[in-house]
């Protein structure tokens, strides 16, 4: 099988390239990735000179570059690749919209020009927007966004669900929870804390930090994507989740304790607007249909984290002295002083 993996050079999808490659020594990737901010080729070094493994710079929007990978003999596209960031897309709404729907329905038009076999679109729960203290959100749920992240994240299910009622292709949407692992830009919550609190610098934390989210370790989420790209049922809807539902403030505390850091450290900034307050994902259709369930026990999955941006330290540290560091100090720098 040669399948396209758009975005392979950030957090998730390099995970799963290292991960279809060490499973299947016949697959062929191709690798289409930008190379924004978050995307990073060191996260492949490591398979860099795999064989069966090729990368591509460019965007998704280009649909020629898309045209010329995808008729060479490619059978699936799992599409990855996105601006994810909800701060950012705050900041700048064009860029979400730009790359999260139009690149998507680029993919499409190509994966229907050439007839592919597995459309396979990575989404997430935040399109289902905020929860109560009580229920989950299942497949059938409304998407109700409230960020323009979640927005064009939704807007692209729709678009992937349209190409299969209209045009039958075969395509399947997944919606995970917050991953964590190896990896992962430091602008996210946990390695921002991790590299923060190496370093005895603060831990900016929005609100109350009582804001809910379940966590998946990356590689868990990884089995999944690949049970859902070989056994799943084109059309349908695939929730993922880790069965981790912590505040932000639990996160915070286990970083800070593991790491033999005050909580001192803790800093509460000034919220972003249209907060979601949880996301919960009820993911008992995986289970029953694909007998899916997450290997990582969370305690597990956090010290395995911990240890991995510690001994990391080259990996990360370029990356918050550059572009990172400008957007942290612009964006939470000021809210703490103001």
């Amino acid at each position: 099988m040669k399948i396209l993996i758009t975005g392979g050079a950030g957090f998730i999808g390099s995970n799963f390239i290292r991960h279809i490659l060490s499973k299947y020594p016949d697959y062929h990737i191709v690798n289409l990735d930008k190379l924004t901010y978050a995307g990073n080729l060191d996260n492949l070094s490591d398979v860099e000179d795999h064989p069966n493994y090729q990368f591509v710079k460019g965007d998704v929007c280009d649909i020629d570059l898309v045209n010329q990978i995808v008729k060479d003999g490619v059978s699936a596209i799992v599409h990855f690749a996105a601006e994810s960031h909800v701060d950012r897309s705050i900041y700048d709404p064009q860029i979400f919209v730009k790359t999260n729907v139009l690149g998507t329905q680029v993919l499409l038009e190509s994966a229907l020009k050439f007839k592919i076999d597995r459309f396979l679109q990575v989404s997430t729960d935040e399109v289902y927007g905020s929860l109560g203290r009580e229920g989950s959100s299942t497949e059938s749920s409304p998407l109700l966004p409230n960020s323009p992240y979640s927005a064009s994240k939704a807007s692209a299910d729709l678009l992937v669900r349209s190409y299969f009622e209209t045009f039958r292709l075969p395509a399947i949407i997944t919606r995970c929870t917050n991953n964590y692992g190896p990896y992962q830009f430091p602008e996210k919550l946990i390695p921002l804390f991790i590299t923060n609190a190496l370093f005895d610098q603060n831990l900016p934390i929005y609100g109350d930090g009582l804001y809910v989210r379940d966590w998946i370790y990356v590689e868990d989420h990884c089995k999944a994507l690949d049970t859902v790209l070989h056994k799943g049922k084109v059309g349908e809807i695939y929730n993922i989740g880790g069965a981790n539902e912590k505040t932000n403030l639990e996160i915070t505390d286990l970083i800070l304790k593991k790491l033999n850091k005050p909580k001192s450290l803790l800093k509460h900034v000034k919220d972003r607007p249209a907060h979601d307050r949880r996301y919960s994902l009820n993911c008992s259709k995986i289970g029953a249909e694909l007998k899916w369930e997450p290997d990582t026990p969370f305690e597990d999955g956090i010290s395995k984290t911990v240890n991995w941006y510690i001994t990391h330290q080259s990996w990360w540290q370029k990356i918050k002295t550059g572009e990172y560091l400008k957007y942290y100090e612009k964006h939470y720098v000021q809210r703490e002083s103001s």
